[in-house]
């Protein structure tokens, strides 16, 4: 890949992607302070501050992938929850509703900038297209890349919705999941959870990355096209 192609790609998305995965973050330890859970609040993880939600091998495989990543997670105590099973459903999935609803706003601005300034499509195209973005003046140094910062959210958070529901623990889609299933066999299925990294780590080196992006664009150019 060309340096300065990787390096806009990096640079464009590096916004976006900070500020997505703190709110999941966020989200997380609102919904279980909610249900009566001080620790995240405590720890100080109900903030914005990316700082504090950054993982370093997280950060490593988006540098690679442009398309996986996560953040560190917000601890949850579920002891402290009226009941626990139950409730760790509703703040499992309250990290990829967030994204969700991320990709949603981010999509009607992209629509709302292109009917201000129906031109910008054409450079946003061309970064699709072969991912860098040449020379800009005047207003365009301005609303190109905010245009581009949008759509990349439509499609960061579009990639940490459905990769937070994998049914893998520790991933979100793996605590909504043992919180459905009966109690002896969600014992049973928490087991594998000191795997879940490794099995995360392995479908990725499988082609995960690839799979999950084709269908990260459809979903996000369908959230496009709807708003």
């Amino acid at each position: 890949m060309d340096a300065l192609a990787y390096i806009q790609q990096i640079s464009l998305g590096i916004v976006p992607v900070l500020f997505s995965v703190s709110v999941h973050e966020v989200a997380h330890g609102a919904v279980a302070y909610l249900f009566g859970d001080p620790t995240a609040k405590d720890a100080g993880r109900l903030t914005l501050n990316p700082i504090k939600h950054l993982d370093p091998l997280g950060v490593l495989v988006f540098l690679l992938t442009r398309i996986i990543g996560w953040a560190k997670p917000v601890p949850v105590n579920p002891l402290n929850l009226k009941n626990p099973k139950r409730d760790m459903i509703f703040v499992a999935a309250a990290g990829p509703a967030s994204n969700i609803a991320l990709a949603l706003i981010s999509a009607f601005l992209f629509k709302g900038l292109l009917a201000f300034k129906p031109e910008v499509m054409e450079f946003v195209s061309h970064f699709l297209r072969y991912g860098v973005v040449h020379s800009l003046g005047g207003v365009y140094m301005i609303l190109v890349p905010v245009a581009i910062m949008l759509l990349l959210s439509v499609i960061i958070n579009v990639a940490l919705f459905m990769f937070n529901l994998l049914p893998i623990l520790p991933l979100d889609g793996g605590r909504i999941l043992y919180g459905i299933l009966p109690e002896p066999v969600a014992a049973r299925y928490a087991a594998i959870e000191r795997w879940g990294l490794l099995i995360v780590i392995l479908l990725i080196v499988a082609g995960l990355d690839r799979f999950l992006g084709r269908a990260v664009l459809s979903l996000s150019l369908y959230l496009v096209r709807i708003v």
